[in-house]
């Protein structure tokens, strides 16, 4: 997908104070830890067709809103992903100023996900 240079100056932006992780330490992790939450940032009919296996989803047009219910805990680890890693990348910024502090995006997004041969699942 060919993205805009303003869209692309924002993520950038954004990646400067996030931390990113690989699809294979976002599997470590969960892993590891069972509480760690993947939660899937992209619209609703790409949720649908086609997801990370034991993902939630809280699309980026409502996460802000909703978080703070969904996930009360400030300390839990969240691990955002979309469709390539940008629109996770701003997500996890934001969520970071909402006081999250153990949130990461997903380099490569469902992309890289699917291309790993990770679990996917259907809605």
């Amino acid at each position: 997908m060919k993205h805009s240079e303003g869209f692309l100056r924002l993520v950038t932006d954004a990646k400067s104070r996030i931390r990113e992780l690989t699809v294979e330490q976002t599997r470590g992790r969960i892993a590891a830890d069972p509480s760690v939450k993947l939660i899937d940032v992209r619209e609703d009919h790409e949720w649908q067709a086609g997801h990370a296996a034991g993902a939630d989803h809280l699309g980026k047009g409502i996460i802000e809103r909703d978080i703070e219910e969904s996930v009360p805990d400030k300390s839990s680890e969240l691990i955002l992903y979309c469709g390539g890693g940008y629109r996770s990348a701003l997500v996890a910024d934001v969520l970071q100023v909402m006081g999250y502090f153990k949130v990461f995006s997903m380099a490569g997004g469902w992309k890289a996900w699917k291309e790993s041969g990770a679990p996917t699942t259907l809605e």
